[in-house]
């Protein structure tokens, strides 16, 4: 059993709010989880089953009186007309935790509970296994520039292995499992039940080639004219794809970072995968080591460490405020965490031989007049240590498997 991240924050909102939602990709555990954390009162009913999605379709009111609460609805994205009725059983309820609620496709669930359970419901969104998730580190911390830790070095090795593979629970609950099998369901899976379920396709073979193409872009700058050239497709149908892969949380947008102070800044945001595995399958790489030697292995490792501190984030009911910087000069840095009022620069690098050089645009963050931060270089370096005044060596660890 794989203790989640989550676990507290579950268990919190329910002691504090009327109903509970849990969004995030397919597969990533939602079910499992709840299951193992459901009071013994608890019903439990899963909308996959066609008689009951019917029901809850068609008569949600007659659904709600023969399944009472409390009561954990899996894939509730089928019945909205739910969520009205729902507010009308806590309505005349004080007790908490009444209704838990899954559901995969995050922008509907989203819009229906802010529009029928606003004040009654608390959300949090769950994602695959965080590295420390895979390794049992219990006591994880999400990472606080203002208080870096040593912790024990990652091999680097073993780090691809995870960036290959990715979090999803499946693999490590059942690791005989064969990989490309796995995700050419979930990709089948995903359309086939989320997708279609959210804008009009034609052909699926042009989806699946939509989606291999921005895997093939993790970690650079999200070009709509170059995928549409790729897909065949026109850039408003690729703009309409990008969105669904947002929603339902197969990718994340990094945003630029932006100030009236700086004019002459980007305006086109960075994708990544929130699943470094299945970026990998869709890009066809086969094994770990090919990927890990490759051109792209410094993209990867990019992307991995940004959606680990977005999915500790997650995992916490808190959203990092993270962007990246470019200018028109092409000045970039690859991360900065805005909190506090005050920017913290990061670079991300496969490197074990760090050096001074590699911060060299922080400075431009100067014109933000914001106060800049502590920084550094997260790195494939040995031990945490200053770089100079400010600025720190970061080893992967103490980004993504900090300990209490």
């Amino acid at each position: 059993m794989y203790n989640r991240e989550a676990t507290e924050i579950i268990k919190k909102i329910n002691s504090t709010f009327r109903v509970l939602l849990v969004t995030g990709p397919r597969q990533t555990g939602k079910t499992t989880l709840l299951k193992n954390l459901k009071p013994e009162n608890m019903g439990y009913v899963t909308l996959d089953d066609q008689i009951l999605r019917k029901q809850a379709q068609d008569d949600p009111k007659l659904f709600l009186e023969e399944h009472p609460a409390p009561l954990f609805i899996d894939e509730a994205q089928y019945a909205p007309g739910l969520f009205s009725y729902i507010k009308i059983k806590v309505d005349n309820s004080k007790d908490k935790g009444q209704y838990w609620l899954t559901g995969s496709q995050q922008f509907n669930l989203m819009k229906n509970a802010s529009e029928s359970l606003a004040g009654r419901v608390g959300i949090i969104n769950l994602n695959s296994f965080t590295y420390s998730e895979i390794v049992k580190n219990e006591k994880k911390e999400i990472f606080n520039p203002d208080d870096l830790k040593k912790t024990p070095k990652i091999d680097v090795n073993d780090l691809f292995k995870v960036i290959f593979m990715g979090g999803m629970p499946e693999f490590y609950d059942n690791p005989e499992i064969d990989r490309n099998l796995y995700f050419q369901n979930y990709i089948d899976t995903y359309i086939d039940r989320d997708v279609r379920q959210l804008i009009e396709i034609g052909k699926l073979e042009e989806f699946k080639k939509f989606m291999v193409s921005i895997a093939s872009r993790i970690g650079e700058q999200l070009n709509y004219s170059d995928i549409a050239k790729d897909c065949g497709v026109s850039v408003p149908t690729i703009i309409s794809w990008v969105s669904v892969l947002v929603s339902s949380g197969i990718v994340y947008l990094l945003e630029p970072y932006m100030s009236s102070q700086l004019k002459r800044m980007t305006h086109i945001p960075k994708i990544y995968f929130m699943d470094t595995g299945l970026a990998a399958y869709l890009a066809g790489w086969e094994n770990e080591r090919d990927l890990q030697l490759s051109s792209v292995s410094g993209h990867y490792l990019e992307n991995f460490v940004v959606c680990e501190i977005i999915k500790s984030y997650n995992a916490r009911g808190l959203k990092p405020n993270l962007s990246y910087y470019r200018d028109k000069e092409k000045h970039e840095i690859d991360l900065v965490l805005y909190k506090n009022n005050k920017l913290y620069p990061f670079e991300i690098k496969k490197t074990a031989s760090p050096n001074s050089s590699m911060i060299s645009n922080f400075k431009y963050l100067e014109k933000s007049k914001k106060e800049i931060a502590t920084g550094g270089i997260i790195c494939l370096y040995d031990n945490l240590m200053k770089l100079d005044g400010k600025n720190y060596i970061i080893p992967i660890s103490s980004v993504i498997n900090v300990t209490k």
